[in-house]
């Protein structure tokens, strides 16, 4: 135990004698963060239009088509059909479809009760498609209450949940903490190991009583410190500039931090054990990091994206762990509806760890 915490320490003060990786490395992020969210994610929200089809054709119906058009938030186009509409919300021309059913206008005079009007949208642009239904809602929903009384004659049918006002700073902001947790723990510890047993550091451990697994718990437990740490000021720098705000658990968020880093800390021992030097080491973690910054859903969602790449995005770790840090902040999902996230994660780190012990090499 006592070597463990001296290598633990021993590695932060290396982290802190080299002032300018850590300034730069916090740096980094946080310039990609602010430039991006500067002139990219500027706008108040997503981008919004809505398909209606009225069927009725009757005065309460256009009465009711006539909120949409007057909405700021909301750009409406008419269709003649349901058919054309819905095909329109596949190939993404709208995101939403709206349609008022034939025999709504005598619903409302007979007051036969709370009446379903349809919203159809595309479950694979859900960010969208959530934020578009609170506006849809909450359009039909004060409409309602001006009709009776505040007794609701409308509802909305609906599958989901209600998303908050998700601008694109707020999408971009996890993506960038992924990010700098993959870049920092990754490529940091397979350039630094593969240095060590260059210079022959690794090799003067190994002819002490030195175990393995005590010299790798030591660097988790400082890069967990010292990333974790990072990591964090990168969400209140966030907060500060941007005005993100952690609307899940903290705790959550933290988990997440934690697990990603030594996911891809193992990652980077595996790389370290591969690489026969530290030239090697840097161009083989790049290459294993630069399409995961692409596949990962960083910069933008993976939904977008082709369907024969779902199956190798579904099992990148970044592609995970960006999600539960968007679901955690953005939307304030509970752990515990997170499970496909921590699973996949913790595989990584196991089987990571576990392979990572067989490749390793003291010289």
């Amino acid at each position: 135990m006592r070597a463990y915490w001296q290598l633990t320490l021993a590695q932060l003060r290396i982290f802190a004698r080299n002032k300018q990786v850590i300034f730069f490395t916090l740096l980094f992020p946080v310039i990609l963060m602010v430039a991006l969210g500067s002139f990219v994610g500027g706008g108040n929200s997503l981008s919004l239009t809505a398909g209606v089809v009225d069927n009725d054709d009757t005065s309460s119906s256009k009465e009711l088509k006539d909120l949409f058009y007057k909405n700021e938030g909301v750009e409406t186009v008419d269709f003649d059909d349901v058919k054309k509409g819905k095909k329109s919300v596949e190939e993404g021309d709208i995101q939403l479809l709206i349609e008022i059913p034939e025999g709504y206008g005598e619903s409302l005079k007979a007051g036969d009760g709370p009446f379903s009007v349809p919203v159809y949208y595309n479950e694979k642009n859900l960010t969208t498609a959530e934020l578009g239904l609170t506006v849809v809602n909450g359009i039909i929903d004060q409409y309602s209450k001006e009709l009776a009384d505040y007794k609701p004659l409308v509802t909305v049918e609906k599958v989901g949940i209600e998303a908050l006002n998700i601008r694109y700073i707020d999408f971009l902001v996890p993506g960038i903490v992924a990010m700098m947790i993959m870049s920092n723990n990754m490529n940091g510890v397979a350039g630094q190991i593969s240095a060590w047993r260059e210079r022959g550091i690794l090799r003067r451990m190994q002819g002490t009583r030195l175990k393995a697994s005590t010299f790798i718990a030591a660097q988790i437990t400082a890069r967990l410190l010292l990333n974790g740490t990072q990591a964090l000021l990168v969400v209140l720098i966030a907060n500060l500039i941007f005005n993100i705000n952690v609307v899940g658990s903290w705790l959550a968020l933290i988990f997440f931090i934690v697990l990603g880093t030594l996911a891809f800390m193992s990652i980077g021992f595996i790389i370290a054990g591969m690489a026969k030097n530290p030239e090697s080491a840097g161009p083989i973690a790049g290459f294993v990091s630069f399409p995961l910054l692409f596949l990962g859903g960083v910069f933008f969602p993976i939904n977008n994206m082709p369907d024969f790449i779902q199956p190798i995005v579904k099992v990148l770790p970044i592609a995970h762990l960006s999600s539960a840090l968007r679901e955690t902040m953005n939307l304030g999902t509970p752990f515990f509806e997170l499970g496909m996230e921590t699973l996949v994660l913790g595989a990584w780190l196991v089987g990571g760890f576990a392979i990572a012990s067989w490749v390793f090499k003291w010289e």
